[in-house]
C-alpha cells in the first residue's frame, strides 16, 4: 500500500518550441529541454528543480550527446541520485513517468524530472545549406540506438520495410480488410479522424503545424501532399521536422502540500499496462490488431472502471488509433486527442507523449467534469506499448500504484507464425501491401506479404510496370487483400508478386 504522505502526484509541466529564422540560431536539444524544466518549475508554484532526485531523459536522436542525463543535471546544477536515458520508443516517457511515479510511491525519491527535446528541423536545414551548428560538440561515442535494419527479417530490409513508413500500411491494409472496410471507407475513416488531430494542433500553442485540415485535403494528393506510401499521404504520417520541448515535475503528496501547490495543479498517476510483440514484424501472426495493444487498452479501461473521458491515442500512422479505437469500443466520431497528434503537433520522435502528458495534466486541470484520462504510447512498428491512466483525485481507496506487464496475456492470444521463405514459386494470397512511391508521385516499387499453398509468409516486391498488379492495389472500391498471385523468384533474393490477368 502507498503511505498517504507518498502518493505520486504530477505538479508540474513545461513545454518549449523554436523556430528559428536561421538554424545557427536555433536552440539545441539540450537547451529546449532546460526552458522546459524550468517552465515546469514556473508551472508548479515552487522551486522544485533544485530538489530533483530523479531524473529521466527520453532519448534524443537529433543530436549525439555523450550523457544526456549528466549534462542536464550540470545544466540544472542539481546531483540527482538516479538517473536515466531512454532507449527509442514512443511509449518510453509514458514508462519513464510510471517508473518515476512508483519511486516516490515507495519512497526511494522526493522530486523527479522528465525532460525529452528533438530539435531536428533546425539540424535538417542545417544539413541543407551547409551551416556548421554552434551547440555541443557532437559524441563521437553517444549511445547509439538500434535500426529498423537491425531488428527486422532480412528479407524486409532488402525489399525496403525496415523503417515504420513501410511497416505500418502492412496494419492498415490488413486491419482494413478485416473489418469488411472498402478501401475508400477506410481512407474515409483515416482523413475524419486525422481532420479531427488536426483541429486540437489548431488549439495547442504548442503545435508545430497549428492550421487545422479538412478529412479530404488530408487523403487527397497533391503536389504539397503526396503519397509517400500506400495508402498514406504525407499528412497522413508522423512529422519529426520539428523543434519541441517538454518536462513533467513529480512529487509526493505530502511534499506538494508543503511547498504550498495548490491542490487544483495536482494530478495523480493512477497506473497502467506495458506490453510487446516480437521486434520483426515478420513474426507475428496477423497484422489486422496487436495483441499487445489489446492487452495494454483493456487493462487500461479496467483500472478506470470502463470509457475514458478524455485520451491521447498515439498517432504515428492512422491504423493505431483505428485499432485502439475498436477494443476500447469508441464510437466512429469520437475525440482521440488532447495535444494534437504526430502530424500537425509534431512528431519529436520518442518525446511525443512528453507533450501528451503536458497537455493532459492541463487538460485534466481547466476540464471539471474531466475526472480521468488514459495516455497510450507506443513505439517502433507497433511493436512497444504502455497505456497510463491520469486522474484529478487520487485512485479510490489509495491501492497500491498499479503497474502490471500484461504480456502473459498478450502472449496467449497469438496464434502459430508462419515460416518465412526468401523466394518461393507458385501461388500465393496477399495478406497485406504497401507501395512506396518516389518524391515526384512515381510509384518506385509496391511490397507484397504473400501467404503460400503451405502455409509460409513471404515479402515480395510488385513491379512498378506492373500495371495490372497495381491498378488493382489501388482500386478504392474493392480490398485487393485474399486475391491470389503468382510468385516469380527475382534471384535477388525475394520474389515478384502479380496477379495474373
Amino acid at each position: 500500500m502507498i503511505l498517504p504522505s507518498n502518493i505520486p502526484v504530477i505538479v508540474g509541466v513545461g513545454e518549449s518550441i523554436d523556430r528559428p529564422t536561421e538554424p545557427r540560431h536555433g536552440l539545441e536539444p539540450m537547451d529546449l529541454m532546460l526552458r522546459a524544466a524550468h517552465a515546469a518549475e514556473v508551472d508548479a508554484h515552487a522551486a522544485l528543480v533544485s530538489q530533483v532526485d530523479s531524473l529521466d531523459v527520453v532519448n534524443i536522436s537529433s543530436w549525439p550527446y555523450r550523457d544526456a542525463p549528466g549534462h542536464l543535471a550540470q545544466c540544472l546544477d542539481i546531483r540527482p541520485r538516479h538517473t536515466t536515458y531512454g532507449a527509442v520508443g514512443g511509449q518510453s516517457p509514458l514508462a519513464f513517468l510510471q517508473d518515476a511515479a512508483q519511486r516516490i510511491a515507495n519512497g526511494q525519491s522526493q522530486v523527479a524530472l522528465i525532460c525529452g527535446a528533438e530539435a531536428q528541423h533546425t539540424v535538417t536545414q542545417a544539413l541543407r545549406q551547409g551551416v556548421e551548428l554552434p551547440w555541443t560538440a557532437p559524441s563521437a561515442d553517444a549511445p547509439t540506438p538500434l535500426r529498423g535494419a537491425d531488428i527486422v527479417h532480412p528479407l524486409a530490409v532488402r525489399l525496403g520495410c525496415s523503417h515504420p513508413l513501410s511497416v505500418y500500411p502492412f496494419y492498415e491494409t490488413a486491419s482494413a480488410a478485416h473489418w469488411r472496410q472498402s478501401p475508400a471507407v477506410a481512407q474515409r475513416e483515416s482523413g475524419e479522424l486525422w481532420s479531427r488531430y488536426s483541429q486540437h494542433a489548431s488549439s495547442n500553442a504548442n503545435a508545430w503545424l497549428p492550421e487545422p485540415h479538412s478529412a479530404t485535403d488530408i487523403v487527397t494528393a497533391s503536389p504539397d501532399n503526396r503519397m509517400v506510401a500506400w495508402p498514406y499521404t504525407k499528412l497522413m504520417v508522423a512529422n519529426p521536422q520539428v523543434n519541441q520541448g517538454a518536462a513533467v515535475l513529480l512529487t509526493s503528496l505530502e511534499h506538494a502540500r508543503h511547498a504550498g501547490i495548490p491542490e487544483q495543479q495536482l494530478v495523480y498517476p493512477w497506473g497502467g499496462a506495458q506490453a510487446q510483440e516480437p521486434r520483426d514484424f515478420l513474426a507475428r501472426d496477423h497484422y489486422w490488431e496487436s495483441h499487445a495493444q489489446n492487452a495494454v487498452l483493456t487493462a487500461c479501461a479496467h483500472l478506470a472502471g470502463g470509457a475514458f473521458e478524455a485520451m491521447e491515442l498515439y498517432s504515428c500512422f492512422p491504423c493505431v488509433p483505428k485499432m485502439a479505437r475498436r477494443i476500447l469500443g469508441l464510437p466512429e466520431k469520437f475525440e482521440p486527442t488532447v495535444t494534437g497528434g504526430l502530424t500537425f503537433f509534431g512528431a519529436p520522435l520518442s518525446n511525443y507523449m512528453t507533450h501528451a502528458i503536458c497537455a493532459m495534466v492541463r487538460r485534466l486541470r481547466t476540464s471539471l467534469p474531466v475526472s480521468h484520462g488514459l495516455l497510450y504510447g507506443q513505439g517502433e512498428f507497433v511493436t512497444k506499448h504502455h497505456g497510463l491512466v491520469l486522474g484529478r483525485r487520487p485512485y479510490p481507496g489509495h491501492p497500491a500504484l498499479a503497474y502490471s506487464s500484461v504480456q502473459q496475456i498478450a502472449d496467449s492470444h497469438r496464434r502459430a507464425v508462419p515460416t518465412i521463405e526468401t523466394e518461393p514459386l507458385g501461388p500465393g494470397q496477399l495478406e497485406a501491401f504497401t507501395l512506396l512511391y518516389q518524391h515526384n508521385g512515381d510509384v518506385q516499387q509496391g511490397v507484397a506479404m504473400v501467404r503460400t499453398p503451405h502455409n509460409t509468409r513471404t515479402l515480395a516486391r510488385v513491379a512498378p510496370d506492373d500495371k495490372w498488379t497495381l491498378l488493382a492495389l489501388t482500386d478504392r472500391d474493392i480490398s485487393p487483400v485474399g486475391r491470389t498471385g503468382v510468385l516469380r523468384p527475382t534471384q535477388h533474393g525475394y520474389s515478384e508478386w502479380s496477379l495474373v490477368i
